[in-house]
This record gives structure tokens, sequence and C-alpha cells, in this order.
């Protein structure tokens, strides 16, 4: 009887391991790592832009929300970035839902990500029955009017909801919207890793972070010690380090140049090709490894970054065709606004002691984050990024100089 149970049990085991995406999914994840790439790539050009934080594969779904909505070319716009010309339209809503909803599940994945999603239009337009119900079958989009003939009433009530969609932890979208005449996107998130391994709550202190050589914020650092994947890239002065979250089906990749300095250097390498060529040199070796234990917060307007992408009709209020949506042709996408909570924190599974007071931990490589870095989570299943983004500046007090 015993014996029955086993293979029952290993049975379960092998199905849950062998679900792979469908084939149209799986075309879509890879598009949404290029995606990924492109994007963030555009956003650090930008002089005025700090913190850079974004999840290429919302962004996906919310493309995949525009060619919903759109007809003719301002559809087929939106379907090449997304590689829909691979993918059969009657599976390229389905595809991305998939891959959402494989990369986000709580359970399988074992952290905390709440995704909010919704397409406010202006107070006289009717979103058609189609487009709400099959908008909130694959991509879970709310829809609502909003009316900016009171500005300052309407941000807080776009700023309210994104609050309360994420039990307070994102407190602001926006202060401001420029364009109110035409269709909104806004993604608001939560995300929240846990660890393979946690940081001991006692290995928590208050350090600095050098925004630059001549500013630096007081921050809470975590510490610990582990067997992680890294890689010292002598050549070009810096670290790689890739840490598993809980179930290990994904992980946290941190790119940090030796000293401070800006991250254009950095960000000049940074193509999907160099991010593998890094992964395949990785070593599983003991680092010591501090990381800023803080917050981030932040709020990107992304439709002048889709222009760059070759998506220029939808946002075109005199060529927008996203009659689909309504019934006529009265609406342009005039603002996405992406906006996220990632708060790095403890929180994991427990440690594995049995290696300290080994040779496994003799002579840990340090990977000291208390200057920018840039940092990925990665999809081990899909090979999708599901977060993309650097810190430059964490929230936190100017340290006086000290002679």
């Amino acid at each position: 009887m015993w014996v029955k149970i086993l293979v029952s049990l290993c049975l379960l085991i092998s199905v849950g391991a062998d679900k792979k995406l469908s084939n149209h999914a799986t075309i879509l994840a890879d598009n949404s790592a290029n995606l990924a790439f492109n994007l963030y790539q555009n956003m650090a050009k930008e002089k005025d832009v700090e913190n850079i934080l974004i999840s290429p594969v919302v962004i996906a779904s919310s493309l995949g929300l525009v060619a919903l909505g759109g007809k003719a070319s301002t559809a087929s716009q939106v379907k090449t970035v997304l590689s829909g010309d691979k993918v059969k339209d009657e599976n390229l809503h389905s595809g991305l839902a998939e891959l959402l909803s494989e990369v986000s599940n709580p359970k399988e994945r074992n952290v905390t990500w709440k995704i909010n999603n919704r397409l406010y239009g202006p107070s006289s337009v009717s979103f058609s029955d189609d487009f709400m119900k099959n908008s909130k079958k694959h991509y879970n989009y709310e829809h609502a009017k909003i009316n900016f003939r009171d500005k300052k009433s309407a941000i807080k009530a776009i700023n309210d909801w994104a609050s309360k969609s994420t039990n307070g932890k994102l407190p602001s979208v926006t202060n401001d919207v420029e364009k109110t005449d035409g269709a909104m996107i806004i993604n608001a998130m939560f995300y929240k890793p846990h660890w393979d391994e946690h940081f001991h709550h006692q290995m928590v202190d208050n350090r600095g972070f050098l925004v630059h050589h001549s500013y630096t914020v007081a921050i809470s650092m975590m510490h610990r010690t582990g067997i992680y994947g890294f890689y010292d890239d002598t050549a070009n002065s810096l670290f790689v380090l890739e840490m598993p979250l809980a179930h290990k089906k994904s992980s946290v990749i941190l790119i940090m140049p030796y000293h401070v300095e800006s991250l254009e250097r950095l960000e000049k390498m940074l193509t999907r090709k160099q991010l593998d060529i890094w992964q395949s040199k990785m070593e599983q070796r003991a680092v010591a490894v501090s990381l800023p234990k803080v917050s981030m917060e932040v709020s990107h307007n992304l439709q002048k970054y889709f222009k760059g992408l070759g998506i220029t009709e939808a946002m075109d209020k005199t060529k927008a065709d996203l009659s689909n949506i309504s019934g006529k042709k009265d609406l342009y996408l005039a603002n996405v606004l992406h906006a996220s909570a990632f708060e790095w924190d403890i929180a994991g599974n427990p440690a594995d002691t049995s290696i300290f007071g080994t040779d496994k931990v003799k002579n840990p490589k340090l990977f000291y984050a208390d200057h920018p870095f840039i940092f990925l989570v990665k999809d081990k299943i899909t090979s999708s990024i599901l977060f993309i983004g650097r810190m430059v500046r964490p929230k936190g007090d100017k340290m006086r100089d000290e002679l």
C-alpha cells in the first residue's frame, strides 16, 4: 500500500514539474523579456529619472488591452511589439492571460504580488459590454469614468484607489495629469520577494547609501552569508549576484559596479544576451550579502516610451482607432501610469544552518550594495522578466558629513 502511495505522490510531483506554457504563451513570454530591456534602455536615457521599476509582463498585458480595444493599424502596431504576428489573434489575449497568471500565482511562487489594473475613460465615454467582459476575462481590468473638471478631486480618486488596492503600500500614483481628454491605463502593484533563505532579523542595522560621492542617505541594511550564484566581472569592474526566491522558480539578479558611479556604463552593456553571458559564468559559492532594507515606490508614465517602441497611433488623437472600447472612434490613449511598490525585506524560508562553521562559507565574496545598482526578478520557468529596475536613491534622510 505504501508503495502505491509513494508512486501516486511521485506522479503528482512529476505532473506539476512538467507543467508548461502553451506555445503561444511561450512566444509572448519570450518577447516580453525583449520588451524588458528595450523599455529599460529607453527609460535609463532620461536625465530626470532616478529610480526605475517596471514589470514587463504587466506592461505586456496592458499592451494586450490596447490591442483588444484597437482596430486596424492601431491594433496591428501593438501586436507587432508583442510579437503578435507570430500568434493568432484568438490566442494573443489568452496567451498573455496565461503568462501573467502563471508567473504571479502566489501559491506556486510564494511571493506577495498584488496587481491591480484600471482603465479610466472620460465621463462622456460608454464602454461596450463585450470589451468590458473580455478585458476583465483576459487582463482582470476594472473600468471607470472620471471627470477632470475638478482635477484635484480626480487625481485624489485615482491615488485613493491605488492605495486601497495595495493595502496602503502604494500611496500615490501621480501628482498631476497633463492630458485629461483621453483614456488612461493605470497599473498599481505591490511586490514583496520571499527569499529562499531569509535574512535574520538581528542582522539588520543602520548604514549609509551613497547616491553619489557627495550625497549619502541613511537607510536600514540587512545582511546574511549564504551560497549564491556569483560572478566577478573583473574586465568590467562589476559584480553579478543571483539570489533565489522561495520555491526557486524565480530569482533576484543584482548587477553592481565595484564602486559608486553613474550606472550609465553598466546600462550600455545591459542586454538580454549579456545577462545570459553573466549568468553562464556564475559560480555557486559563499557570498556575504548586504542589501538595503527599504521600500521603493516608483511611478512612470509609459506613454512616451511606447512611442519609442513604434506604438504611435493609439496615442495620437487624430489617428487612434480604439473603437472596440466604446463602439466609436472617440478615444485615444492619453496616459499609461505604471506604478509599483517593491519591498526589500528579510522574509523568506528558514536558512540552512548546517553550512555555518564549515569550509563552504569560508572566505566569502562580499556583495555590499551601498551604492546604485541594477536589479531584475527573472522567472526560471518561463524565462520572462517579472521586474527590472535600478536603485539610485532609496528613501532616507541625508547624512551629514563628518570631519
